[in-house]
């Protein structure tokens, strides 16, 4: 069997203190038992992402985002290439006391209720019992689930399980929360009551990385996003930056006549119309998601824009 080389150290400068998340080049390989190259997961990764943000880490399965989470958590070593959390190594396990985690399957104990489960997660922490009972009660009713604070877990529906493992995420005051798929499962209020949420934790100060194959939810709440396929990232920018489409104008107006309409901006000055908007259309990014990964695949070697 082959041993896996220590990745290299990076001679950039470190992170500075508004960046929470820097990868370098960050790539991972997962070999078969003769250490043969079995499936190149991520390949290169550059990413920032700074404190206060919601981040959204979007692409089809198997594109790398969930290797990309495990990595950050240090439950993987890359291969080559820096993951870095709080300016830190990622395998650096004492940077997850700072961090609150939501799998995309939470594995909770079924056997406990809402209350005993909180309270568990409190006790890894080494929480004192008084900020225990504080802190539990603050999450059932932050999450909704004071109606079923005493019932076990067993008796929970999806829905329900993802307050609770959302809860169970924060109970330790994370500077950091990590999402894997946060609305999996809710109805269309418990959808819109996490995107709340979500954003209320973002003006808490909170710095937020999301996954999502639920592309409406993430161009809802996301600040910015990154777009992987097949290992390599796509695009990179902020929302409301990638949706714009540059080349097309679109004019609003009213209080035209019939023959004023096929005018321009001076034509409607003329016809004494008001001028009610002129700016760039925008795609919905389930089109702009859908361009890429189509465009990626007609031409793999494609990397991102590198937008900001």
């Amino acid at each position: 069997m082959s041993t896996q080389t220590a990745p290299a150290k990076s001679t950039r400068p470190p992170v500075s203190n508004d960046v929470v998340i820097e990868t370098r080049g960050l790539s991972k390989v997962y070999r078969d038992f003769w250490g043969r190259q079995k499936v190149r997961a991520l390949k290169a990764l550059d990413l920032e992402i700074k404190k206060g943000e919601i981040f959204g880490l979007l692409g089809p399965n198997g594109s790398g985002k969930s290797t990309t989470i495990k990595l950050l958590l240090g439950l993987l070593f890359p291969t080559s290439g820096q993951a870095l959390v709080f300016g830190q190594e990622a395998t650096e396990v004492t940077k997850n006391e700072r961090i609150g985690y939501l799998p995309e399957e939470s594995y909770l104990y079924k056997f406990l209720n809402a209350e005993e489960t909180l309270d568990f997660y409190g006790r890894l922490f080494d929480m004192p019992a008084a900020v225990r009972k504080e802190r539990t009660d603050e999450l059932i009713q932050r999450v909704g689930l004071q109606g079923a604070r005493k019932r076990q877990l067993r008796e929970y529906s999806k829905g329900m399980t993802r307050r609770i493992g959302l809860a169970q995420a924060l109970i330790n005051e994370p500077e950091l929360i990590l999402l894997d798929e946060p609305t999996s499962g809710l109805d269309p209020i418990g959808t819109r009551e996490m995107k709340d949420l979500i954003l209320k934790l973002r003006d808490q100060g909170k710095t937020i990385l999301m996954s999502s194959h639920l592309l409406p939810d993430v161009q809802d709440v996301c600040d910015r996003i990154a777009i992987l396929h097949q290992g390599e990232l796509k695009e990179l920018g902020r929302v409301d930056t990638l949706l714009t489409v540059q080349d097309v104008t679109q004019v609003r107006a009213k209080g035209l006549s019939a023959a004023a309409e096929a005018e321009i901006r001076a034509v409607i000055e003329k016809h004494g119309g008001e001028l009610l908007g002129m700016d760039h259309p925008t795609l919905s990014l389930e089109e702009l998601f859908l361009n890429i990964v189509r465009d990626s695949e007609a031409r793999p070697g494609r990397r991102a824009s590198g937008g900001k």
